[in-house]
């Protein structure tokens, strides 16, 4: 599995990937970069491992991770996480006391890990921001990772860009 930290100040936070959504460009009509390069979309037309962090309806600040290499757009949208880190202080973040609802959707995750557009365009492989994904050991158990339809988007929704581990 992989893991995503963040630290802000002295405080830490994070915990293990449970679920993701893959855009993959050009040919995604539910990609920013369906279409081209645009001021908004050019960080998914660069190096894998970076941070790709926009604003959604005006609320919240997703996070994505750049995928393909240089020139060819393509990312991951972290969209939900076990939290294993740093509970409290998520718990304090997110006004929540429900620990596994703290990072259950891809703007919760955000507001209780303290990810922000300052953190757009980290290298979140090298920790850039003090925001990283790193592996994380299961522990010797096997991970069934699933697929299904992407939620949350008007276009491409039917295709099976959805992975989360199965039983989490």
């Amino acid at each position: 599995g992989k893991a995503l930290v963040k630290f802000k100040g002295s405080e830490m936070v994070g915990g293990i990937i449970l679920e993701t959504e893959a855009y993959y460009g050009q040919d995604d009509p539910a990609s920013h970069a369906y279409g081209g390069k645009t001021p908004r979309s050019k960080i998914m037309f660069g190096k894998p491992g970076i941070a790709y962090v926009y604003m959604c309806y005006g609320m919240y600040y997703l996070l994505n991770v750049v995928t393909e290499n240089e020139g060819k757009p393509g990312a991951v949208l972290i969209r939900a996480l076990k939290p294993l880190w740093g509970i409290d202080i998520m718990k304090r973040r997110r006004n929540a006391n429900l620990e596994d609802r703290l990072t259950d959707g891809p703007g919760k995750l955000t507001i209780a890990l303290g990810i922000d557009i300052k953190d757009n365009g980290a290298d979140i492989v090298k920790g850039e921001n003090r925001l990283y994904i790193s592996d994380y050991k299961t522990g010797g158990n096997s991970l069934k990772i699933i697929a299904t339809e992407r939620i949350g988007v008007k276009k491409g929704e039917d295709r099976p860009l959805r992975f989360l581990i199965q039983n989490k």
